[in-house]
């Protein structure tokens, strides 16, 4: 067991861990976060509109879940970088290790 242990940790020690590259612009960064904020609220949301029903009409129109699933996008990327997901994940990747 000890064995593995200690090849386990000269493994860690000998690869290399990537790095984020220091010229990349930071408004492409960010951009980047947010992006990634915005696929996880609409997974979210997607997720909690599994079993939605809908309160003013009974009829399925053709497209109907085709428009809620675009309207979900849409309002997932107008709120991504306000729920403090791609500031976390900004702070990590922006910092020099």
């Amino acid at each position: 067991m000890n064995s593995i242990t200690n090849t386990a940790q000269l493994t860690i020690q000998n690869t290399n861990i990537p790095k984020i590259n220091s010229n990349v612009d930071d408004k492409e960064l960010r951009e980047q976060t947010d992006a990634f904020e915005a696929v996880i609220i609409k997974m979210l949301m997607d997720n909690a509109a599994k079993n939605d029903t809908d309160l003013f009409s009974s009829q399925k129109d053709p497209g109907d879940k085709i428009y809620k699933s675009m309207y979900r996008d849409e309002l997932s990327k107008a709120s991504a970088g306000g729920f403090g997901f791609s500031q976390m994940l900004y702070d990590y990747l922006s910092r020099e290790k």
